[in-house]
């Protein structure tokens, strides 16, 4: 019998050696910290280790390297070498940086967004420079739509990202200067938070999480509504009216029970969902 670990060489121990509990087919002998590497990759390994070479676990483990490089791949290649935002275009080193710095400012913020917004997340990088900050975000989507989306504020501006479960990014962007107030309207399922400006209301309804929308407004309102004599914030009930065909809800939930399916939605995340787009039809 060898002295030396048939996969990394090293001298073998008395623990290794025990009972010849690590012997291989071949005759081949592993030592223990190499032992529990491999039985991550197949763990019939612990049980039925005199049933396997040292070729059986030579394969296995190059077929788990060839497994990762695969991975990093294909997670680089779905990173654009440079994307359009308007007039600009961002390298991958310069998203990764505006991504992380991005991701540090929704942990300080402790921002409690939906898994829903994951998409709209991505696209952020190639919105918001370094040297703008985010001061708020929460969930929010254009009333009367079923898309899913984020508004942020930033000292600048105030940005909706707005996105279907299968289509592109919506991106609507407001400037400070052409926001001349935001009011709320309280609704105990799906409050409103309102963008008046020159033009036009923009309305959005922020039907995840109450709380969450009313702390949003909070911060915003201190930015646009201070220089107002009179905050246009209403109090009330939001009296909206939600237009959807039948048609539309229930092909959404067709596409809500194959994410379910395929373990994307958890039961709970899908019952959410389900019960949502079922109120719109009310």
């Amino acid at each position: 019998m060898t002295n030396n670990c048939a996969l990394c060489n090293t001298e073998l121990t008395s623990m290794d050696t025990l009972l010849g509990a690590n012997t291989l087919s071949d005759g081949n002998v592993l030592c223990n910290k190499c032992l529990n590497k491999v039985s991550d990759i197949n763990e019939e390994l612990l049980y039925n280790l005199n049933k396997f070479s040292i070729k059986d676990i030579n394969k296995m483990m190059s077929a788990e390297k060839a497994e990762e490089i695969q991975a990093v791949t294909m997670a680089t290649q779905n990173l654009p070498a440079a994307i359009n935002s308007g007039s600009h275009q961002i390298s991958k080193e310069v998203y990764k940086r505006r991504h992380q710095k991005i991701k540090n400012e929704l942990e300080m913020l402790h921002a409690n967004l939906s898994m829903f917004t994951k998409g709209e997340i991505k696209e952020l990088p190639y919105l918001i420079s370094e040297d703008e900050q985010i001061t708020a975000i929460t969930d929010a989507q254009f009333v009367n739509t079923l898309d899913a989306g984020v508004l942020v504020a930033t000292p600048k501006r105030m940005i909706s990202v707005s996105k279907g479960m299968f289509g592109a990014a919506k991106i609507n962007i407001y400037p400070n200067e052409n926001i001349q107030s935001v009011s709320f309207v309280t609704h105990p399922r799906s409050p409103i938070i309102k963008l008046h400006l020159e033009e036009r209301i923009v309305e959005f309804e922020c039907y995840m999480d109450k709380e969450d929308a009313e702390k949003f407004y909070d911060t915003i309102k201190n930015i646009y509504n201070n220089s107002q004599e009179e905050s246009p914030k209403q109090i009330g009930t939001a009296g909206k009216s939600v237009s959807v065909s039948s048609e539309e809800v229930f092909n959404q939930l067709e596409k809500l029970g194959k994410l379910r399916e395929n373990g994307i939605l958890t039961d709970a995340e899908f019952a959410e969902q389900k019960k949502k787009l079922l109120e719109q039809l009310k």
